[in-house]
């Protein structure tokens, strides 16, 4: 990339976020937008301008997310997303705070060294002749300059050590404070039970798990709910309810008919056949109450079939007390451990209802397997990524398309092209991925949908550092490398620590088209704007149908966050070799809290809550990503032939150690419940039945739940002991 595609990219990209920026004022204050931009305050309730101070300033979004504290965030969007600001300001101090030091002191270095660039040293191909003088590769081969770039590297490692260390102490606090409220939460006073063994004959599962927790807990066990294969009630249950939203829509549509031209308005009409697309006309009103008083009884019928006959190895138990409930979460219950595995509940919307029976080998072998279609689908992506990388370079595209010379020849074409086509092409091609990620970790067997996306997270993470990070940087010298490493195969290593430079402006220019575009995106909300717009002009009828146009989501961590590390991981391993690409991760960072505090206040509504229990998980990839910039470090002092690089070598092991002892003393706690914190007073005592009952199944949960309840309950044979902690 030469220096008029980089100030392209860089320029056109601010200007698009300031334009964005601009319709996100405009379009907020619209009365029909509200519901778009307000929905987190909309639906607890509140004024969309409650608390808000209206003005013409367009920036005033920007101080209200500033004057935001921790407590406002957790209030609107709970733990979890004040954990995930935690993230954002750690790596933002990590960067801020290299910076200090990195920027002074190693672009005067790197800038008045005396030495002549090599072609494989140069940051852009040699074309951007200024960054190449800011950068380690304007550093002789052996010179002693290369020794502030050691205490750089040095410097960085031991911020990031500190600021770890702190906000992992911070989280843990925010974790133990939450867990400690008064208020009654239903997780709390349950446990998950899997691989329950096969009952004695004569016996049902549900007996079983009464009389084998009875036993153990005579004065907290409350009762039992089996999982159930609820296969054919969720079938059933799901017609159901298409049917009665198609008929509250006909109905709608019926009165909307009624005027005075024709007060008797036009009955609705739709087809009996398949999918109601043939088949002859009926009034869609009575067709559609008549499937429903079809569907109903068959449906009661079904429920009591599965609730009887259909019985899984898996329960959630619950107690009249939250601390015996968190000990039953973290005890051993049985000598072998593949029978009556015991785990803390999640909350019952995450629960993955159809993983929960899986037994313990079961879900052995599945995640073994997943991890290896995780492993081939790592190293065959890699491939496309890599000839993505080196296919979208202008030399290579002449060379391959060699009729799109003449166009590629145009100066305005070609510093466009230039500045985006690989960016684009890489974000586009990635965006397949997390879908299918997450159903990997799904099929695993793992319980709950928080669980399945941190894991789908991991996944995505280690992806995208190895396929886009180390794919990119080796591919875009890619078709030059392969003689050298086939004539040499030894030198794969070299190649790598040769590229490294070479990849610097393009990941400086896929940093900034992330946070000015994809932030610009995301502030004005362009897109679900014009779809929310769309369905409410052409296909919303009922109130349902309108929520659900709306409806805004959550952050989704599972692809939020390795997004964030994917650039924390480039800034980190260039910040020593090209300094001045921490200005652009402190803007990422920066612009990325102010726009996400903005939108988890007013706009994201969490689907789930598990007081920070991600947070282990963003711990471990920052600490890998250090040791992956060390590694890069000790390899790339190598390449420039610098006879002290040893000096680095402690440094892995120190992040190893201190990886070791943040895990030793905190990671416990976000497994399961300190009995310490569980033992605290609450404000009432808990509804057990109302605990209970919020467990049961969506598709067991009709008009007549309390006969189901009721009915659950026969087969329980179970008293209910007294009070609760």
């Amino acid at each position: 990339m030469d220096f008029s595609s980089f100030l392209t990219s860089l320029g056109t990209s601010f200007v698009i976020f300031l334009v964005l920026m601009f319709l996100f004022t405009w379009l907020s204050r619209r009365p029909s937008n509200h519901v778009i931009y307000y929905p987190n305050r909309i639906m607890r309730g509140m004024d969309p301008y409650e608390g808000i101070r209206l003005t013409r300033n367009p920036f005033t979004w920007i101080k209200e997310a500033v004057s935001s504290t921790e407590a406002d965030v957790i209030r609107h969007s709970g733990v979890d997303a004040a954990v995930y600001f935690v993230f954002l300001s750690t790596a933002l101090g990590i960067l801020v705070f290299s910076g200090i030091l990195l920027l002074p002191v190693l672009l005067p270095i790197a800038y008045t060294a005396k030495n002549k660039i090599d072609a494989n040293e140069t940051t852009s191909e040699g074309t951007f002749n200024e960054l190449d003088k800011l950068s380690m590769g304007h550093i002789a081969q052996k010179s002693d300059r290369l020794w502030a770039f050691v205490a750089a590297t040095y410097w960085v490692s031991f911020v990031t050590y500190y600021l770890l260390w702190r906000s992992y102490r911070h989280v843990s606090n925010m974790r133990a404070e939450a867990l400690m409220s008064p208020e009654v939460r239903n997780e709390q006073f349950a446990a998950l039970v899997r691989d329950i063994p096969a009952p004695e004959k004569g016996q049902s599962i549900n007996e079983q798990v009464d009389s084998y927790f009875k036993a153990i807990y005579p004065d907290t066990y409350y009762k039992a709910m089996v999982i159930t294969n609820n296969k054919v009630v969720n079938k059933i249950y799901a017609e159901l309810e298409g049917y009665r939203k198609k008929l509250a829509r006909a109905e709608v549509i019926y009165a909307e008919s009624k005027g005075t031209a024709n007060p008797e308005g036009t009955r609705p009409t739709t087809r009996a056949g398949f999918m109601e697309l043939i088949g002859k006309k009926v009034d869609a009103l009575e067709y559609y109450d008549k499937k429903i008083r079809e569907l109903v009884p068959k449906l009661e019928s079904e429920q009591k079939i599965a609730l009887k006959d259909k019985q899984q190895s898996a329960a959630v138990v619950f107690f009249n007390n939250r601390v015996i409930a968190a000990a039953a979460g973290q005890c051993l219950h049985d000598t072998m451990l593949d029978k009556w595995t015991v785990m803390d509940a999640p909350e019952a919307r995450q629960l993955l209802w159809t993983n929960l029976s899986k037994n313990f080998y079961e879900r052995l072998i599945r995640q073994y397997v997943v991890y290896f279609v995780v492993f081939l689908t790592i190293f065959f992506y890699m491939i496309p990524i890599g000839l993505i990388s080196a296919l979208t370079t202008l030399a290579n595209l002449e060379k391959l398309v060699p009729f799109l010379k003449p166009v590629l020849e145009q100066t305005t074409i070609r510093t466009i092209l230039g500045a985006y086509l690989p960016q684009i092409a890489l974000i586009i091609f990635l965006a397949l991925l997390p879908s299918f990620l997450l159903f990997l970790s799904k099929a695993e067997g793992i319980p709950s949908q928080s669980h399945a996306e941190r894991a789908a997270s991991g996944k995505y993470y280690y992806f995208s550092v190895l396929n886009i990070f180390i794919g990119v940087t080796v591919g875009h010298t890619l078709f030059d490398s392969f003689k050298a490493i086939e004539d040499n195969p030894n030198s794969v290593f070299d190649v790598l620590a040769a590229s490294l430079p070479g990849s610097a402006t393009f990941f400086l220019t896929f940093v900034a088209l992330k946070f000015f575009v994809g932030y610009g995106l995301e502030l004005s909300r362009i897109v679900p704007l014009i779809i929310f717009h769309l369905k409410k002009k052409y296909l919303c009828k009922t109130e349902d149908e309108l929520k659900e146009a709306w409806a805004p989501g959550d952050l989704n961590y599972g692809t939020r966050f390795p997004d964030d590390m994917l650039v924390l991981t480039i800034v980190l391993c260039y910040s020593v070799i090209a300094p001045v690409i921490l200005l652009f991760g402190v803007l990422y960072f920066g612009l990325g809290w102010l726009v996400l505090r903005n939108q988890v206040l007013k706009v994201y509504v969490p689907s789930y809550q598990t007081y920070g229990r991600m947070w282990p998980h963003m711990y471990n990839r920052v600490a890998v990503s250090l040791l992956l910039y060390q590694a890069t470090m000790v390899g790339y002092f190598g390449a420039k032939e610098f006879i002290y690089t040893p000096v680095l070598i402690p440094l892995p092991i120190l992040s190893l150690l201190f990886i070791y002892f943040c895990t030793i003393k905190y990671y416990r706690f976000f497994q399961s419940t300190a009995l310490d914190v569980a033992c605290r007073e609450l404000k009432e005592t808990p509804n057990m039945e109302g605990v209970f009952r919020s467990y049961v199944a969506c598709s067991l949960s009709t008009e007549k739940t309390a006969e189901v309840i009721q009915f659950v309950d026969d087969l329980a044979h179970v008293t209910r002991p007294g009070s609760a902690v």
